[in-house]
């Protein structure tokens, strides 16, 4: 309980009659009196006022929070009380976790259920654990706040961003992939996927015919089919000290690490919806895992559960050792997507040969993140000394990495760089592009 203001207004004039004591001893009566009232009016608030126990608390969120994403957060209160309340409520969410709010009000009617909501934007990956949920209403009268703790500690997990995921469930069960931004690329032919009904064609097989549509339509309808492709497709991480740079887009900032892992879950999981084979492999100064590639969504879980924890280590990566052993476990043509950073000509030497030398067997696609801090300080004009400097260290920095960009593609390897929103979307079209052209 939590005196209130109002209490504190009716002590006033008790206060003040004791203090009139000094003028008159019949004072003390008046403020005995008084204070008895006040005290009587406290007592009878306490009784009318429902006990915390009239309310029923429970926490519902997801196991998998996803990083970088407003993640849902439910409080669900039922309430036997006699009386409407107006609730107060804070979670005692991990305090390295961002919130869209710290207190949340609500009205909970008699014998009814209040649905409190606010989001949790995760920037780490990793465990953490929910505390408890602490509620505050006022009393029938006002004189006092009922405050109360309800038990609620739980365990949960940030997972990589697996709203997306969902997202793109979602959209491609609508067939609305284009508003995510994914330009799909298909071959038409033969195969087993059924793909659409066309007007049958001179050079059509026979058993393409389909005859329920031909007899709706009054003329031949020929069956399409998706040509079936099972490809291997392998993500390469780089773990190392330069993928622990944070990136901003829009109002969160996560590392590139994030943004590789998202867009390598997001892009597996694609993969094994088209039939392919999905893997990947993380490396640092030496390799941390590997998983060979397979099919099914039971490798896009086994990737999930392999991703969730990893973190980025202060460390020099080793391209040729990540590069040496995948060649070593994996000697079927693949896609290879290498996730990485790319700084100066110099550092990118063993990368650019050792991925060259790769190039000769597999189709390998370096995907690098472009820094909008560095592309905003090329386009904005100096305004003084200090602004001269940065804008000339910013266009070096950018040159270098075109030259590198174009070392790669003279080599063999295809590039990627891309803002960090437009990772994700990027690497599947990119992936669908080669698919349908053939090339992996």
């Amino acid at each position: 309980m939590i005196p209130t203001l109002r209490l504190y207004l009716l002590l006033l004039p008790g206060a003040a009659l004791v203090a009139g004591v000094a003028l008159t001893p019949l004072m003390l009566w008046i403020a005995v009196a008084y204070l008895v009232v006040v005290a009587a009016l406290v007592v009878a608030d306490y009784l009318l006022t429902d006990r915390p126990a009239a309310l029923e608390v429970e926490r519902i969120h997801d196991s998998r929070l996803s990083l970088g994403a407003n993640n849902p957060v439910t409080i669900l209160i039922a309430s036997r009380a006699r009386r409407p309340l107006t609730l107060q409520i804070r979670d005692e969410h991990p305090d390295d976790i961002p919130a869209d709010a710290t207190i949340v009000t609500g009205k909970v009617e008699p014998f009814a259920l209040l649905e409190a909501r606010y989001h949790l934007r995760p920037v780490r990956r990793g465990d953490y654990t929910f505390g408890n949920i602490n509620i505050r209403y006022l009393s029938v009268f006002g004189t006092f706040v009922q405050q109360a703790r309800y038990p609620a500690e739980a365990a949960f997990k940030v997972y990589p961003n697996v709203l997306d995921i969902r997202t793109y469930d979602l959209l491609a069960r609508k067939g609305l992939l284009l508003e995510m931004g994914l330009r799909p690329a298909r071959i038409f032919g033969q195969g087993v996927e059924f793909e659409r009904l066309r007007e049958y064609r001179p050079d059509d097989e026979f058993r393409r015919i389909n005859w329920k549509a031909t007899a709706r339509r009054g003329k031949p309808i020929a069956a399409e089919y998706e040509t079936e492709r099972s490809r291997y497709i392998i993500s390469v991480i780089d773990t190392g000290r330069l993928m622990r740079a944070p990136v901003e887009d829009g109002d969160i900032s996560l590392a590139r690490l994030d943004y590789a892992i998202n867009a390598t879950l997001l892009l597996s999981y694609v993969v094994t919806l088209k039939g392919d084979h999905a893997g990947m492999l993380t490396f640092a100064d030496d390799v941390r895992t590997y998983l060979s590639p397979r099919r099914g969504k039971s490798q896009f879980y086994r990737m999930l559960e392999t991703l969730y924890n990893v973190q980025f280590e202060p460390v020099e990566s080793d391209y040729a050792r990540a590069l040496t052993y995948l060649s070593a476990r994996h000697r079927r043509r693949s896609l290879v997507i290498v996730f990485t950073d790319l700084v100066t000509l110099d550092a990118a030497r063993d990368l650019i040969a050792h991925m060259a030398r790769m190039a000769r067997r597999h189709l390998i696609l370096c995907v690098v993140l472009s820094d909008p801090n560095v592309t905003r300080l090329v386009g904005r004009p100096p305004t003084d000394t200090s602004d001269v400097y940065r804008r000339g260290v910013a266009e070096m920095l950018l040159a270098e990495r075109r030259v590198v960009l174009e070392t790669l593609h003279r080599t063999g390897v295809l590039t990627l760089d891309v803002p960090a929103h437009r990772l994700s979307v990027a690497v599947i079209e990119k992936y669908l592009e080669l698919k349908g052209r053939g090339m992996l």
